[in-house]
């Protein structure tokens, strides 16, 4: 699944944020940094907690 991040510069820190996924952002010092923060901001938003109703979880390619 490709994401669009858009990242912004301000006061010479950067923050990014997933458009596609509402509250998904995280903040940095460098561009790597950023790069590294936000992808594990989109591992943390696609985690949940799932109700133990549950019988299976499968992952799907999109």
């Amino acid at each position: 699944m490709n994401l669009k991040v858009v990242i912004h510069k301000e006061n010479g820190e950067y923050w990014a944020e997933v458009p596609a996924l509402k509250g998904c952002f995280t903040q940095g010092e460098t561009i790597d940094e950023i790069k590294i923060n936000i992808k594990e901001a989109i591992d943390g938003w696609f985690s949940v907690d799932l109700p133990s109703n549950y019988d299976e979880i499968i992952e799907v390619a999109v």
